[in-house]
């Protein structure tokens, strides 16, 4: 039986479903993008991230969430806040997706590592090397010259996953692409206003956001990092997280709204014991937030914009001032008791010792040390920040664990 031809989403037009390099689909019954999140769900780098950090260690216990997990649930949000706004639900959830596919092993902590030994060949950016994981590393399609073009994703879809459209020039810690990828991304921007997020990329930002603040409160009530009494009382410490980490102009009387909005809502837990009950009460808490925080961008959008398809450049999302404010305070709760808390410095440390003499051994051994794909891009370096830019994707590309095995086995003497 013969399948159904595609039918392509009506908003999108010719130049949003181009690719890099014309590559015509091998089966028919696909639309582009759902070709685009096939490629993604099926690389090695989005597997890869059942086994990277996204807050607590994944191997710590049972529970917390990987950075695949994560994405999994920004991509769920993602794909039904975008569709109510008009947005094609495969490209948006092909964006949430990938959207940390190139984060490197040890969450934010290996990010900053590998930002300090970057310096000399354009510094490091979670968000830009998965820019440059989608059009470069993870091969595939290849050029006539047989250099690869990563996934080679159709242009609406680079551009929903990528939240800063700039480069490492622009003078910013965040930033989205790499200058030696420029001649990808300046394609991938053809025809989109000078710095503007498309409409696509904010719906996975706010995706992201959600998921982040609302299922690390989870992880943390869960495994005992985070203690639900301490909440309020501890608010001054929160409020100084979120400032610093989340939300800078947040203000102290805006974080006390928060606080008190949140306790007020009928999910709040004034306890938390681990018991079905209180079990079944918090999976409920996290529901309601979700659903609180997509339906409040979607209304405002909506009465902003009207009925019409919502993408690309045509319409920004609105999100309401008192819930960027609440999840700022919710992210800040993973911030202080997890990431800031004093047990965790150690493995802090210890992390980034381990990224930065990775890369020394790595680089000392290149290439015997490199694996095959980054073997021939050592090959066609022609100088030493090019070098080092292999051998830091190398190590980026490396699970937590394997950071470490990877780490034992070249310093391993004898």
């Amino acid at each position: 039986m013969a399948l159904r031809p595609a039918i392509e989403h009506s908003a999108y037009d010719a130049d949003a479903r181009e690719r890099f390099l014309d590559e015509p689909a091998k089966r028919p019954g696909r639309t582009e993008f759902s070709r685009d999140r096939a490629r993604i769900i099926h690389s090695f780098a989005l597997r890869r991230l059942a086994a990277k950090t996204q807050v607590a260690v994944p191997w710590a216990s049972d529970f917390p969430r990987t950075r695949l997990s994560h994405s999994l649930e920004c991509a769920q949000v993602g794909r039904e806040l975008g569709a109510a706004l008009g947005a094609d639900p495969d490209l948006m959830e092909g964006a949430c997706l990938a959207h940390d596919i190139g984060h490197p092993p040890f969450g934010h902590n290996g990010e900053d590592a590998l930002a300090e030994i970057a310096k000399s060949c354009g510094g490091f950016e979670g968000n830009a090397q998965s820019f440059r994981l989608l059009t470069r590393i993870e091969a595939k399609t290849v050029d006539e010259n047989g250099i690869s073009v990563g996934l080679n994703l159709t242009r609406a879809s680079l551009d929903a996953a990528t939240k800063y459209p700039w480069s490492n020039l622009a003078n910013s810690k965040k930033f989205g692409v790499y200058q030696d990828d420029q001649l990808i991304f300046d394609w991938m921007r053809k025809g989109a206003p000078l710095g503007k997020t498309s409409m696509e990329a904010q719906i996975m930002d706010w995706s992201d956001d959600v998921a982040y603040s609302v299922h690390d409160l989870e992880d943390g009530l869960v495994t005992g990092q985070v203690v639900i009494e301490n909440i309020e009382r501890d608010l001054p410490e929160l409020f100084k997280v979120a400032q610093e980490s989340y939300l800078s102009d947040i203000s102290v009387a805006e974080a006390e709204s928060a606080m008190n909005s949140l306790k007020s809502l009928s999910c709040w837990p004034t306890t938390f014991d681990r018991s079905h009950r209180h079990l079944a009460r918090l999976k409920d808490l996290t529901s309601q937030l979700v659903g609180r925080y997509a339906l409040a961008a979607e209304r405002e959008t909506r009465a902003k914009y009207g009925d019409a398809d919502l993408v690309r450049y045509n319409a920004d999302l609105v999100v309401p001032r008192p819930h960027r404010v609440e999840v700022a305070i919710l992210k800040s709760m993973a911030g202080f008791y997890i990431i800031q808390a004093e047990d965790s410095q150690d493995r802090y440390a210890k992390q980034r010792t381990t990224i930065h003499r990775l890369v020394e051994v790595v680089r000392q051994g290149a290439p015997g040390t490199l694996e095959s794909f980054f073997l021939q891009e050592w090959e066609r370096a022609t100088n030493e920040s090019e070098k080092l830019r292999v051998v830091i994707d190398q190590v980026a590309s490396l699970t937590d664990m394997g950071a470490y095995l990877l780490h034992d086995k070249l310093t391993k003497v004898g």
